[in-house]
């Protein structure tokens, strides 16, 4: 089971990139964790991970390895589209259960075991909500934080102002748009990983993508007009 966390990510959390420059939030976030601009870098990644699972697939005690390098970003993930604590270390010890009786059937092809893992999460919280009956919830204060260390008063008040109306924005979108925010400023991972995730297309989720930052902004002027 894992750990009790608070989900709250450190100063390499990725937030909405200069998405909201027309409202006068201007939010910049560093690449997700791990990824570079070099190549040669994400290949020998990939090959480190490709060595991993073929561990885990012929040592089941090697499966270890990839529950550690996970578990956190799945918990944080499933956290905030649960917002409750014991259901997410619920939910986390059944996608990786799914995941360790499903390996021998999973094939690297290059993709990032951690978007194999968030579409088995993405499953289990669907029928999580399902067989409950229960209004979906995301918690999306970790999705874009504020700064308290503004050197003056006046400056920390308007961090808190223009963090507060954009998280109203934002929960104010359909759930689904609010996920693939948390998967793609949250947890830093690329269009094809976020449409594996979500069982959709690449194609499909640029177009979501483009759609729910013009919703975000028509919401932000709405909000800042009312």
């Amino acid at each position: 089971m894992v750990c009790r966390h608070l989900a709250v990510y450190d100063s390499r959390v990725c937030v909405l990139a200069q998405l909201c420059s027309s409202h006068g939030v201007v939010l910049l976030g560093p690449l997700p964790v791990g990824v570079t601009h070099s190549r040669g870098r994400e290949k020998v990644q990939d090959e480190q991970e490709r060595v991993l699972i073929e561990r885990a697939q012929a040592d089941p005690l090697e499966f270890a390895a990839l529950y550690d390098k996970y578990a956190d970003r799945i918990y944080n993930y499933i956290y905030q589209r649960t917002g409750n604590y014991s259901d997410a270390e619920d939910l986390t010890a059944r996608t990786f259960l799914r995941a360790f009786t499903n390996l021998e059937r999973y094939t690297f092809r290059g993709v990032p075991f951690s978007a194999w893992l968030y579409r088995i999460a993405h499953n289990a919280i669907a029928n999580w909500y399902r067989d409950r009956h229960r209004h979906q919830v995301v918690s999306l204060d970790a999705l874009v934080p504020y700064r308290k260390d503004e050197e003056r008063p006046e400056d920390l008040t308007q961090a808190q102002e223009e963090h507060r109306s954009l998280l109203e924005a934002i929960r104010q979108l359909p759930v689904e748009r609010q996920q693939l925010l948390i998967l793609k400023f949250s947890e830093g991972l690329t269009n094809a990983q976020i449409a594996q995730a979500m069982g959709r297309t690449e194609g499909a989720i640029k177009s979501l993508h483009h759609r729910t930052l013009l919703a975000l902004r028509q919401q932000l002027q709405r909000n800042t007009a009312s």
